[in-house]
């Protein structure tokens, strides 16, 4: 089975602080145009005009020499859903109808999305726990942007945004955690409740109006007005810390008091995956997830925890059919989707 050379993401690396727990930490900054009509009211003209300025002020800051911009037609099926599974971009962004521009960064921790809700929101993907690599490297970007472009600022409400709930720094502080452990206890409803006391935002695997899958669960800040990004940062790194000991207190009992049923239900996942000859989607990553635990538990040394992450995206449908560079129908897609995965394997072996 030969791939394209479409890469994925350093981010997915399990490079950074708590990768064991969590997989990345996303930092998303929200824009407008001072001279400009927000989405909402903006027309094709409008529209155009917003593209045409980011593109314009990207490429005067050096970012096009270090990326890739898509323009509308570019972004078409499959494309557009493969970027979408790979938390390039954001369902909204997907379906709008207005003239759109993305921009990603070449190790796709950086992406920009023209003409969403906002008129420009961008993001920073990291590795593990890691809010000072992702804002540092947004606020730079923010920094070298606001150089080339005038945003609507109001000095009484702070950065003006399409939503209200996204005024002040228009900041969203995101991370995404694998807690298998607390949902086989039965501890993941107490724990989440906790989050959503505090104010904090709760979702699935691909953002705001998703389902869980593989016990990937986002948590993020959803009040922006009224606070620092220093302060909302630090109020998600508690809450991230808190779950990162409650889902290494699961294993720790899972291990010591389910260790049987643990080794099975991992090592079936695995065995599954190695002989699966069909694979739909949901049960791949719920199966890959389940061999992550299995690695970060020391139960599996034969597959990396960077090759199940690597994995987990690719036998998403839209990416599967990038990287095999074919149009597949679903059964085509669970067939290849299958074989993906044991030649995978099978070469990690070798």
């Amino acid at each position: 089975m030969k791939l394209t050379a479409d890469p994925v993401g350093r981010w997915l690396e399990p490079s950074g602080p708590e990768s064991d727990v969590v997989v990345s930490t996303r930092v998303r900054l929200a824009r407008n145009l001072a001279d400009v009509p927000f989405a909402a009211k903006a027309g094709p003209a409008d529209q155009e005009r917003v593209v045409s300025s980011l593109r314009w002020a990207l490429q005067e800051i050096g970012c096009l020499e270090q990326g890739r911009f898509f323009d509308d037609e570019q972004l078409a099926e499959p494309r557009g859903s493969c970027l979408l599974e790979r938390h390039l971009v954001s369902p909204d962004f997907l379906s709008t109808k207005a003239r759109r521009g993305l921009y990603v960064g070449e190790d796709e921790a950086v992406s920009l999305m023209i003409n969403e809700e906002d008129h420009v929101r961008f993001q920073v993907l990291a590795s593990g726990l890691d809010f000072a690599e992702a804002f540092g490297r947004a606020a730079v970007l923010d920094e070298k942007l606001e150089s080339q472009l005038a945003y609507a600022f109001s000095p009484e409400f702070g950065f003006l945004t399409a939503c209200p709930t996204n005024l002040g720094t228009a900041l969203r502080a995101s991370v995404m955690v694998h807690l298998p452990a607390l949902v086989m206890t039965r501890e993941i409803e107490k724990v989440l409740r906790g989050a959503l006391h505090i104010g904090l935002a709760v979702r699935g695997l691909f953002g705001e109006g998703t389902e869980t899958r593989g016990n990937y669960f986002q948590i993020s800040n959803q009040r922006t007005l009224g606070q620092s990004e220093s302060e909302i940062i630090e109020t998600v790194t508690e809450v991230c810390r808190q779950l990162i000991e409650y889902e290494r207190k699961a294993r720790e009992y899972l291990m010591r008091n389910l260790r049987t049923e643990v080794e099975d239900k991992v090592f079936r996942s695995l065995a599954i995956l190695k002989g699966a000859r069909i694979l739909t989607s949901s049960e791949a990553t719920n199966l890959l997830a389940t061999v992550r635990l299995g690695i970060v538990l020391g139960l599996i040394n034969e597959v990396t925890l960077a090759e199940v992450n690597r994995l987990t995206v690719l036998v998403r449908p839209a990416n599967l059919q990038v990287v095999l560079a074919a149009t597949l129908d679903g059964a085509e897609r669970d067939e290849r989707r299958a074989t993906l995965v044991r030649e995978t394997l099978v070469r990690l072996r070798s």
